[in-house]
């Protein structure tokens, strides 16, 4: 038996828990079926308009649910049935994302579609840090850090499928169509919650007594008593504001600086995730030492290959090689954030401080709001450049200001 089978059923593996094989299964579909809505979205909002900027405040309507509910996602985690929770959350997704599909069948006007995103967008809000918070009912302690390293790779192999997916099938299939398809991964998620057993109470507060007020006050001095918890939190800034959004503006890179088609575009986002894959793989068969350092080095690498990737735009293969390593320090960087923060967390309060953690993801259309508007005024290359370059200085600026977090 090799090594990575050995490993994968060992005593300290979550998928020793039928319940979380039975999540892991669903999340797949799921998460395909979500990569391929964003490389759908992206690339018809930027055909329809032709403009960086449009593409820009498509995902800043991503934003906007997070910024105004993701705390509140995180208290329903805590004082609700998580299961329950993603129930209502993903009947929300699936819903709306048929609505979509009936928008763009009627050619709408953008701003319609605008709306659209939004009203999903508070589905997944709420979605994300449930989903995250509810890895802790289906496995105990132990198994968490493989569990989160377990969704992680299956998140990236929905990653590398999807986008190709997508880019291939609108060479022949119309948008309309693969929304609803994109709306059947959904259903999939659905019945593979169903048969779900969780091991934790269904309610973590004791909603007789505490207020949303003392909820949010509990939640901000336990963070305030954890600096490591803030420290991960602040080095979030750079790889999200500047570093993440390169999916986002993917079109806009594939198609003015490489000259690919939706094809094209969706094999550079596929490269990235088998980049990530492999970090994934990576750290599930060995957890890093020194997580600080892993952070800080991979943080950097991020924002160096990225600006690399954008300066040596016109070599195909070199373009495909930094994008491989585009996507394995970016996610090398954010699974190790993401177990050391789920390992400082307590039970009771695990939903609240995930939602905050979590809501590093508006910093994605928050950058690629700032990028677009870059790329309108001085064009593509400069906007790319700013991201990867931006990226490793600012974290060179952080390292500066917490030096604490390269002995952790």
């Amino acid at each position: 038996m090799s090594r990575i089978k050995r490993l994968a059923f060992s005593d300290h593996s979550a998928l020793t828990s039928r319940s979380f094989r039975y999540f892991l299964g669903g999340s797949f579909f799921v998460r395909t079926t979500d990569w391929m809505d964003l490389t759908l979205l992206n690339w018809l909002v930027y055909q329809w308009t032709g403009s960086p900027v449009a593409l820009a405040i498509l995902n800043a309507c991503r934003l906007l649910p997070i910024l105004l509910f993701g705390i509140q996602a995180g208290v329903l985690a805590d004082r609700y049935n998580r299961k329950a929770i993603l129930m209502i959350s993903y009947i929300g997704i699936m819903v709306s994302t048929a609505i979509l599909a009936y928008l763009v069948f009627a050619e709408v006007s953008v701003v319609l579609l605008y709306i659209a995103v939004v009203g999903r967008s508070l589905f997944m809000t709420i979605e994300v840090p449930v989903r995250n918070a509810f890895l802790s009912d289906l496995v105990d302690e132990s198994r968490l850090p493989s569990a989160i390293s377990l969704q992680t790779l299956v998140i990236n192999l929905a990653r590398m499928i999807g986008p190709a997916l997508a880019g291939w099938l609108l060479l022949t299939v119309s948008a309309p169509v693969l929304f609803l398809f994109i709306a059947c991964g959904t259903l999939i998620m659905l019945f593979s919650l169903a048969p779900i057993q969780t091991h934790s109470p269904a309610c973590l507060i004791d909603k007789q007594r505490a207020t949303n007020k003392e909820d949010l006050k509990e939640t901000f001095h336990y963070m305030k008593e954890n600096r490591l918890i803030v420290t991960i939190l602040l080095f979030a800034i750079a790889p999200m504001i500047f570093g993440f959004p390169y999916t986002t503006m993917l079109p806009l890179f594939a198609e003015e600086l490489m000259g690919m088609g939706p094809d094209g575009f969706g094999l550079l986002l596929s490269i990235s995730s088998i980049g990530a894959i492999i970090a994934t793989l990576v750290l599930s068969l060995n957890q890093p030492r020194y997580q600080g350092k892993v952070l800080i080095l991979s943080a950097l690498g991020f924002g160096l290959f990225l600006g690399l990737f954008i300066l040596f735009n016109g070599s195909y293969l070199l373009s495909l090689m930094l994008m491989l390593s585009v996507g394995f320090t970016s996610q090398l960087y954010r699974t190790t954030s993401r177990i050391t923060l789920q390992m400082q967390v307590t039970q009771a309060l695990r939903g609240r401080v995930l939602s905050i953690a979590l809501m590093d993801r508006a910093y994605i259309p928050l950058g690629a709001l700032i990028i677009g508007v870059i790329a309108g005024h001085f064009g593509t290359l400069i906007a790319g450049l700013f991201m990867g370059f931006g990226c490793f200085f600012t974290t060179l600026l952080l390292v500066w200001r917490r030096p604490e977090l390269w002995n952790t």
